[in-house]
């Protein structure tokens, strides 16, 4: 059984300038969003550090970058990359602060977790004490 299609599918956009005003603002916006996500893409599997800075049509200025856009482009502008390991050291440090915060949170939670521990408790005695008091359960 021959199936008909209905679409032509995905085509090909042919690669021009759009002489409508609000369309490279809503094509930027898409595609933008996009370029930086296979940037964060490509920072996470291969390791490296990237920085990408674009303008939009109305002229605002938008970055990515990691570690920071301002360290890359220093590093670039300057040719003066870090000493081996560096981007590592950094990289390591980044998640040894996150860690720790994590713990600080984690221990934050497990002493409000003990304190309502001990008020539940305190509550439970108080209700056996007054349901004792009660003329009907003597």
């Amino acid at each position: 059984m021959a199936t008909t299609r209905k679409s032509r599918g995905r085509q090909r956009v042919k690669l021009a300038k759009m002489e409508k005003e609000s369309n490279p603002q809503v094509t930027f916006s898409k595609r933008r969003s996009g370029l930086f996500k296979k940037a964060s893409e490509l920072r996470t599997l291969c390791g490296v550090e990237t920085a990408i800075i674009v303008f939009s049509p109305g002229n605002k200025g938008y970055s990515f970058g990691h570690p920071s856009v301002e360290s890359i482009v220093d590093r670039f502008l300057t040719r003066n990359p870090l000493p081996n390991g560096g981007s590592l050291r950094l990289l390591e440090a980044h998640r040894n602060a996150n860690v720790h915060e994590l713990n600080m949170q984690f221990t934050q939670i497990v002493n409000e977790l003990e304190a309502e521990k001990k008020r539940g408790e305190f509550l439970e005695k108080i209700k056996k004490a007054s349901q004792a008091q009660y003329w009907w359960e003597s």
